[in-house]
């Protein structure tokens, strides 16, 4: 265990020697414990900026957990019942057949609004008030709660809104207060300041692919062409300081990992971010109409025996586009945080969980 550092910074470092990666960085959380906080490679190809425990990278998808565990919190704040109509609180969203989508649809993906608006240009995705208009009037493909599709982009309002409706403060604000105070994290934005742009690694795709591009369970509107590849969009300075709390979360690895570490039991450092009734509830995994259950709960992703969370199911957590993935298990008291800057179909995300687990002794199935 004592080596476990060095041990997996050396494997970093042969990643990004093999060019599997560019840029990266791990953090890990066990029984409570920081026993990595590992980084290597370079953060900016074209100026040869050196990735350092200070590097913020964007994470795209894996953030979804971050606003799942903001539902979460004002639901144990406000006591919040997650069957309660979205038009309750936000009525303009309750139209064309979203007057019964609830809180908990909009966690599941079940919400019926995957499609994103049309007629949209880079100047409209970030502006908030503008796209949670559009959101809001949008009709649903399906009656809500039938059907599950990632809501890919659209989350971010829909939960965005939800959480700015209830509480009465930003999104961005919530996070910062509610979570990154408590912990102590600096290094955590859905939207960062001019300060910190220096530090943001800069994403390479060199083999982009429109169809690994698109999560397997989301429909052909849930992206739009106009917004690909998605790591130019990114690299834009507009895109990097608007709030998209689905997709543009900018952070270190020991951020999020100090995130989910915060919600495995006993929490990190005296901090729990909620109580394990609460986490129960927001881990279980949904079950639709035919009764099958699904690998996703209320706003998480839960592992699964092809996952690369791993196979128990009380896993949970967030991936994102690229590579970049943050769970917490509580079955070995591990929280992880892995992030990356080059989207290659031969990332080491799986390599470098996997050899995490075996050196703690931690059985792969």
């Amino acid at each position: 265990m004592k080596n476990i550092q060095k041990e997996m910074q050396q494997l970093l470092a042969d990643i990004v020697g093999e060019g599997r990666e560019r840029g990266i960085q791990l953090a890990v959380y066990h029984r409570g414990e920081l026993i990595v906080d590992a980084w290597a490679g370079i953060a900016d190809n074209k100026t040869g900026r050196k990735v350092d425990g200070s590097t913020l990278f964007p994470v795209f998808s894996t953030t979804k957990g971050i606003a799942a565990t903001i539902i979460h919190l004002l639901a144990d704040l406000k006591e919040l019942d997650y069957d309660l109509k979205i038009s309750s609180f936000w009525p303009e969203f309750g139209v064309n057949g979203k007057e019964g989508a609830t809180i908990r649809h909009a966690l599941n993906h079940t919400t019926g609004i995957p499609h994103m608006p049309e007629a949209l240009g880079y100047e409209d995705i970030v502006d908030w008030n503008k796209m949670c208009d559009k959101i809001a009037k949008l009709t649903p493909q399906w009656v809500p709660g039938i059907h599950m599709e990632y809501h890919a982009i659209t989350f971010s309002w829909i939960i965005g809104e939800i959480a700015r409706r209830i509480d009465g403060r930003p999104f961005s604000q919530i996070m910062h207060e509610e979570i990154c105070m408590p912990l102590g994290i600096e290094d955590m934005y859905v939207g960062i300041p001019d300060a910190v742009e220096s530090r943001v690694a800069i994403l390479e795709e060199p083999e982009f692919d429109l169809q690994s591009a698109v999560n397997p369970t989301a429909g052909p509107q849930s992206i739009p062409s106009w917004i690909m590849p998605l790591h130019e969009w990114m690299n834009r300075q507009d895109a990097r300081r608007a709030c998209i709390p689905a997709s543009n979360g900018i952070m270190s690895a020991k951020a999020i990992a100090r995130h989910y570490a915060a919600l495995l039991p006993g929490g990190v450092d005296g901090v729990e971010l909620l109580s394990p009734a609460r986490i129960k509830l927001a881990t279980k995994p949904v079950i639709l109409q035919d009764g099958i259950p699904l690998t996703m709960s209320m706003g998480y992703s839960i592992g699964a025996q092809d996952s690369i969370m791993g196979p128990h199911a009380s896993t949970f957590g967030h991936g994102g586009y690229g590579g970049s993935i943050a769970f917490a298990d509580p079955v070995n008291h591990l929280a992880v945080g892995l992030v990356n800057n080059l989207y290659s179909k031969n990332g080491a995300g799986f390599i470098i969980i996997n050899e995490l687990k075996k050196k703690l002794g931690i059985p792969l199935d």
